[in-house]
């Protein structure tokens, strides 16, 4: 009888299922950075906008481009290998649509933040726009960078930082462009023929679209029992008649006593 070493076999699966693992950890580690790009986005511009936040802004737009440049890397090495098992590579466009999703949302708000930045500027703090808040994002900053707590702002502004700011976030922008480029042009992973796939995707319906099905099987089995709307026009109809009746007796009375 043969013998057959499935040692060899297993080792590529534990190692296939810790490379998942790894591109899934990475992925989740960039969509946290970006939301938190976003909500510190929000504020420039605003009565809470700072050096610290513009300081936060940069801290976490460098942590999110080192992380979109390991997954880059990653992803693109996995999803060009011919022999990638199916499932795993199903598995693979998933963490590239979720991606390239979230570099796309992280371009968009770099350049809403370079040119709100070009608006207002700091040194002129009397210009921004009174919205209210309080606060700022330096608590979603640092969990976001995994940093017990960020630094303060300097007590004045520097000169020639915010030129300086605007100079590297161009060539940030610029650098996210060819990044996006470059993933479409070695990886062809169509967005619309992924299909997610999960626990969280078992049940297409909400809970408010389950429960208006379930009102509306319940009329359908009740056939004696009217639907709202039915009900809804018979009573515009007996009010519509109700005001023709009276403007019919109005005008016969005008005549007879006329």
């Amino acid at each position: 009888m043969p013998l057959v070493n499935n040692k060899v076999g297993n080792d590529c699966t534990v190692g296939a299922d810790k490379t998942l693992a790894d591109g899934k950890e990475l992925v989740d580690s960039v969509i946290k950075v970006v939301a938190c790009y976003r909500h510190l986005a929000a504020c420039v511009g605003g009565c809470t906008d700072s050096l610290q936040l513009r300081d936060e802004l940069r801290q976490t737009r460098e942590k999110a481009l080192k992380l979109a440049e390991a997954i880059r890397l990653h992803l693109t090495a996995h999803l060009r290998d011919k022999t990638l098992p199916e499932d795993q590579r199903k598995e693979m466009e998933l963490l590239w649509v979720a991606f390239s999703s979230s570099l796309e949302l992280l371009h968009v708000d770099m350049c809403k933040v370079f040119s709100i930045g070009d608006n207002f500027s700091l040194a002129n703090t009397a210009s921004l726009v009174q919205t209210g808040l309080q606060g700022g994002g330096s608590e979603v900053a640092a969990r976001a960078l995994s940093l017990a707590e960020l630094n303060q702002e300097p007590p004045t502004l520097p000169a020639g930082l915010e030129s300086q700011e605007r100079s590297t976030m161009e060539q940030e922008i610029s650098q996210i462009d060819h990044m996006i480029d470059d993933m479409e042009k070695k990886v062809n992973v169509l967005r619309w023929m992924v299909e997610p796939r999960g626990p969280q995707y078992a049940d297409p319906l909400s809970s408010t679209e389950s429960a208006s099905l379930a009102l509306i099987s319940v009329d359908e089995e009740q056939p004696g029992h009217e639907p709202l709307c039915q009900r809804s026009l018979i009573f515009v109809l007996l009010l519509l008649f109700a005001v023709v009746l009276v403007a019919a007796t109005l005008s016969v009375c005008l005549v007879l006593f006329s």
